[in-house]
């Protein structure tokens, strides 16, 4: 058994949940649920939870945009074109190439290197096959994925990585408490502005600022999900007080 705190007791732990599928509803989870935010995509979720069962501290990745900024905060961020490699245990954000979503998108843990250029993960909500969705597939896989071109022509999805403050390891790097967005007043369908994007990004949605079906119907999930009485999309006080918390 690894140590708890390190890099091998998370990839220990992501490895048992290999072949986990969700349900039985949409993105239903044990790692959801452990986030509060289950019924919500959930491969950042998964990465927190194998972390908190490895004893290993991560910042919360719910959003994969958010985890991201966070670990540049902490300094402890890698660009895929930084000239390194990612190290087993990195936590790895991903943009896949053509599927719509301009943006990162997705989370997973590196688990070894297998070539030059091209690493080995665990991902949750993820897909084995190739024609399934690579950032909404619905299980845990493990993956061969590309931070730079490579010989093996795998496709290059990594944009980066942050690596968290293991045991022996350590990063000289405090995680900052982030200052959270005052409450801007009730936002409703339609609505437009920076109130729309903070809520978008809670969600992990695409931060266009235009509260649309696609957000409506996220915000609604959300609120089921938290026990909110009034679930009609509509952002008061206390779906805000939920929300930024996974900022």
């Amino acid at each position: 058994m690894a140590t708890r705190g390190t890099a091998a007791a998370i990839i220990e732990v992501a490895l048992k949940e290999v072949g986990t599928i969700e349900g039985p509803k949409d993105n239903e989870t044990k790692y959801g649920k452990f986030m509060k935010a289950n019924f919500l995509a959930w491969c950042g979720s998964f990465v927190n939870w194998c972390a908190n069962e490895a004893g290993v501290k991560v910042p919360n990745t719910v959003s994969t945009v958010s985890g991201a900024a966070a670990f540049k905060k902490m300094k402890t961020w890698f660009e895929a074109d930084c000239g390194q490699t990612p190290q087993p245990g990195d936590i790895l954000y991903f943009d896949f190439p053509g599927d719509g979503v301009d943006r990162i998108s997705h989370v997973g843990i590196c688990t070894g290197i297998d070539s030059d250029g091209v690493v080995t993960t665990i991902e949750g909500n993820t897909s084995g096959k190739k024609k399934g969705s690579q950032r909404n597939g619905g299980e845990v896989c493990e993956q061969v994925r590309a931070f730079k071109k490579n010989k093996k022509g795998v496709l290059v999805s990594i944009v980066g990585w942050g690596r968290p403050n293991y045991e022996g390891n350590e990063v000289t790097a405090e995680v900052p408490v982030p200052e959270k967005p005052a409450f801007p007043g009730r936002i409703k369908p339609g609505d437009k502005g920076e109130g729309v994007k903070i809520v978008q990004r809670a969600l992990g949605l695409k931060a266009d600022g235009d509260y649309g079906p696609i957000t409506k119907a996220n915000v609604i999930k959300f609120q089921d999900n938290h026990d909110i009485v009034d679930s009609n999309g509509i952002v008061g006080p206390k779906t805000w007080a939920e929300l930024i918390k996974f900022l």
